[in-house]
């Protein structure tokens, strides 16, 4: 797929964000694929493939990751930007409304823009996020996503991708080959890490990490939702999840077995779950 460009705006200047497009272009129906905090837009390939029979299907990397810009205010890396950059997308496609399915991060995102008074999400996909995120999965993620070790050989950053993101569940060889292709970076030394800014970890470090508690914007969501739960997730907790049932938009749920944080969302099974849902 041909990756595109849209311009977007940050208190640094301005910023081009990347997506590729799955579908017919005239297709009303629009469906957005938001990633999680260290990813990219290629984790949604399988996906987006899948679902682009019937939808208009844009995936996008945000800022400082994938194909996007580097912001160069690197404390610019929070919810606020990403917000106009996802409407800076959905206002690309031209659509009134969307559906929405995002991992992680990119739940959250869709979590914020939802609850938002004449939001433009119609349908929304939370992949393995909820409204409360314990202190200690963000002190784990803290620890890492700041952190980018360089290796020699792709084999080398393959293995450590595969330990990092074991929590993603049981992916095929060419899955992972695929995350490693789209997640590398080659620095000029010929070394190679992973394809982010890893100031993105800034925003981490400005005041010491809490329990993050977001239950008035899921309250304020009234759209249809749907949350994935990876069966041994850290930072979905099985209390939060089912809260998450009966409260605000009183999600359905779909727990992934032999996963944690978060479902890759590339296996047939889970690619159908999602697929009956949107056509309820």
């Amino acid at each position: 797929m041909k990756t595109q460009y849209v311009t977007s705006y940050s208190i640094g200047g301005l910023h081009k964000l990347s997506y590729i497009e799955w579908g017919e272009k005239d297709n009303p129906k629009v469906l957005i694929c938001a990633h999680g905090l260290t990813r990219n837009k290629h984790d949604f390939d399988v996906l987006a493939e899948h679902l682009s029979t019937d939808y208009r299907v844009i995936c996008f990397d945000l800022p400082g990751r994938g194909e996007s810009d580097w912001l160069s205010n690197k404390l610019a890396y929070d919810y606020s930007q990403y917000t106009v950059d996802a409407l800076m997308i959905i206002a690309r496609t031209g659509a009134e409304s969307v559906d929405w399915i995002g991992t992680s991060m990119g739940g959250l995102l869709g979590m914020a823009l939802a609850s938002m008074k004449n939001s433009p999400i119609k349908k929304l996909v939370i992949n393995d996020v909820g409204p409360f995120v314990p202190k200690e999965a963000l002190t784990r993620i803290a620890e890492y996503v700041g952190q980018q070790p360089v290796f020699d050989t792709d084999e080398e950053l393959g293995l450590y991708m595969r330990t990092v993101y074991a929590g993603f569940g049981e992916l095929s060889e060419r899955q992972w080959d695929n995350m490693l292709h789209h997640g590398k970076r080659t620095l000029d030394s010929g070394q190679v890490t992973l394809n982010y800014d890893p100031d993105i970890a800034q925003v981490f470090m400005e005041k010491p990490l809490e329990d993050l508690n977001l239950w008035p914007v899921w309250e304020a969501i009234n759209q249809p939702t749907l949350v994935i739960k990876g069966e041994n997730s850290d930072l979905l907790l099985d209390e939060t999840a089912q809260k998450m049932t009966q409260t605000g938009p009183k999600a359905e749920l779909i727990i992934v077995s032999n996963t944690a944080h978060a479902p890759a969302l590339m296996n047939k099974r889970d690619i159908k779950q999602i697929e009956r849902w949107l056509k309820q």
